[in-house]
């Protein structure tokens, strides 16, 4: 069975080498002994010919990698084989773990002296009694969600890690900076949140963070990492662009309506969850390209909601939802850039047809373009069905009259449903989709039931037992 005997190299130079650790290396002899990294202050102090796994860092994507490529050289040894780590092998050492779960290993691990000891001596801080949470700088955003510290984060090895860390707090508190403890160049400085990515960081770097005042939403953390291990891991996901997920953003938004109409609260919370995951896909997608990320988005719509909300976070005055609307409007059209010259800027086109027409309606209303009450519609609306019928003698079914013909009736009737009161027409017809539906499905159980044919006498009767 392969041996492995884990040992640390202590957090700075050869005075703090454990007891014992050169005489294990020399018991081997260096072909027998492998370190994780020759990036240590106290490798110098082996003998010439240890091999590392630096070159394992190089050709993996990921720190996850690295650790399994390394776990992997160790297994693929024979008889005994000496492992040093930076610092303690019990603390941080995510190979340790690896090894533990690894089959065919006889694992041996010899404390050792760790950043930490160091570290809460530099912060003055009785980690016991303080009650910190470790936490590890490459997964900072997922394991310190829910956390409000007092936090000691290691490993903060790069520009890249800090930056993760940044972006998963918003204004966050000022923290102490540990760089190169025991050493002759060792830093410890306070530095703000906001300036926490433009620290040199390297291999001995480590950030103490006494408090946050927010927590991170673990669910959510969690969920944007899963979404980056499917784009990495998974072909279908891999290969996915903005554009190509641009039905499947549409479909699961409808599926979300549909549930909602529903009224079943287990599938709105289900159809939500996919909804988000296209949202997430997409802001996955942009923080690959250097375009976004998700911090991005969800900041975004923060300060949207912010400015157009002026009735509550400024001295706008708005005490009905129509004067509301009316601020709304006012403030979407600042942020266009509108001149005020078309009405009709900014209306998207992607959306659903009725909401479309009934968007163009409640802008005409803002220009005085419109009929004084409903009388006025529902006139157009009888003149557009005689020109449809006009159009169906002359033409026929389908040709290019009757379809221009039954576009100018709906869009009256859309007209009609704003004066009646119905803001959202797509809700009315959908209902009334709806309940053609039941009626129907109870008119087939009544004709099943009775062995007659489906007609208009059990129509009527279906829409009566419906009405009970």
């Amino acid at each position: 069975m392969l041996r492995v005997e884990v040992w640390g190299l202590g957090p700075s130079d050869a005075s703090l080498l454990p007891a014992g650790l050169l005489e294990a290396v020399s018991a081997v002899g260096v072909d027998n002994v492998i370190a994780r990294t020759s990036r240590h202050p106290a490798f110098d102090a082996l003998p010439p010919g240890v091999a590392t796994c630096d070159d394992l860092y190089d050709a993996a994507e990921t720190i996850e990698d690295v650790y399994a490529a390394i776990v992997g050289r160790l297994v693929d040894s024979d008889g005994t084989v000496v492992y040093l780590v930076p610092g303690s092998p019990l603390i941080a050492e995510h190979t340790v773990e690896l090894l533990r779960d690894a089959d065919g290993v006889e694992l041996v691990v010899h404390p050792a002296l760790s950043f930490l000891d160091l570290a809460w001596q530099r912060v003055g801080v009785d980690p016991f009694a303080a009650g910190v949470r470790l936490v590890d700088g490459h997964r900072f955003a997922a394991v310190a969600a829910g956390e409000r510290g007092p936090l000691l984060v290691g490993q903060c090895d790069s520009a890249h890690a800090l930056s993760e860390i940044k972006l998963a707090v918003d204004d966050g508190p000022d923290v102490v900076v540990l760089q190169r403890l025991g050493l002759s160049d060792e830093s410890v400085t306070t530095v703000a949140w906001v300036d926490l990515d433009r620290v040199a960081a390297d291999h001995l770097t480590s950030i103490w963070i006494p408090a946050l005042a927010t927590p991170v939403a673990r669910e959510l953390v969690e969920f944007a990492e899963l979404v980056r291990l499917l784009r990495r891991r998974c072909p279908w996901d891999a290969e996915q662009t903005h554009q190509s997920l641009t039905r499947f953003m549409l479909e699961e938004a409808y599926e979300a309506v549909e549930a909602i109409t529903s009224g079943d609260v287990d599938a709105i919370e289900g159809e939500l969850g996919d909804v988000l995951f296209q949202v997430v896909l997409h802001a996955t997608i942009a923080e690959e390209s250097g375009d976004f990320t998700l911090a991005d988005v969800a900041r975004g719509i923060h300060d949207k909601l912010v400015r157009r909300h002026r009735h509550v976070f400024g001295d706008v005055v708005a005490e009905t939802p129509a004067e509301v609307e009316a601020m709304w409007a006012a403030v979407k059209a600042q942020e266009r850039g509108d001149t005020g010259d078309d009405p009709f800027a900014g209306i998207g086109d992607a959306q659903p047809a009725l909401s479309h027409a009934a968007q163009i309606g409640r802008r005409a209303v803002a220009v005085d373009f419109d009929w004084p009450d409903v009388e006025g519609p529902l006139g157009k609306l009888a003149e557009e069905i005689a020109e449809l019928a006009e159009a169906l003698r002359e033409g026929g079914p389908g040709t290019d009259a009757v379809v221009a013909e039954v576009g100018d009736l709906l869009f009256s009737a859309v007209h009609v449903a704003r004066h009646a009161g119905v803001a959202d027409p797509e809700t009315a017809l959908r209902a009334a989709s709806a309940k053609f539906l039941r009626r129907y499905g109870a008119m087939r159980r009544l004709a099943t039931e009775r062995g007659v044919s489906v007609g208009e006498d059990l129509w009527d009767e279906a829409k009566k037992l419906e009405g009970r």
